[in-house]
C-alpha cells in the first residue's frame, strides 16, 4: 500500500469513533438532524480516505504494474474504479 499506512489507519479510527456515535445517538433517539449531519461527516472522512488510497495507487501499484508489463490489466483495475466512482 502506497497510501502512508498511519493517515489511512488514522482515518479508518476517525470514522470508527463516528460510526458508534451515530449508533449511540440513534439508540438515544436524538434528533434526526444532527444525527445527519454526523452521517455526511462520515460520509466526507469515506471520500477522503478515498482520495488518499487512490492516490497512492497511482503513485505506486500503477506505474510498477504498468513497468512489470502489466499495463492493461491496471488499466483496466482504473476503469473499474472510475465506474464505481460515478455510480455514488
Amino acid at each position: 500500500m502506497q497510501a502512508n499506512k498511519q493517515d489511512v489507519l488514522k482515518r479508518l479510527n476517525y470514522i470508527e469513533g463516528h460510526l458508534g456515535g451515530i449508533r449511540k445517538m440513534v439508540e438515544e433517539d436524538k434528533y434526526c438532524v444532527d444525527i445527519l449531519r454526523q452521517t455526511y461527516a462520515v460520509r466526507k472522512a469515506i471520500e477522503k480516505l478515498e482520495s488518499l488510497l487512490v492516490e497512492g495507487h497511482l503513485h505506486g501499484c500503477v506505474p510498477e504494474g504498468i513497468a512489470s508489463g502489466n499495463g492493461e490489466a491496471i488499466i483496466e483495475e482504473l476503469v473499474q474504479l472510475y465506474n464505481l466512482a460515478g455510480n455514488r
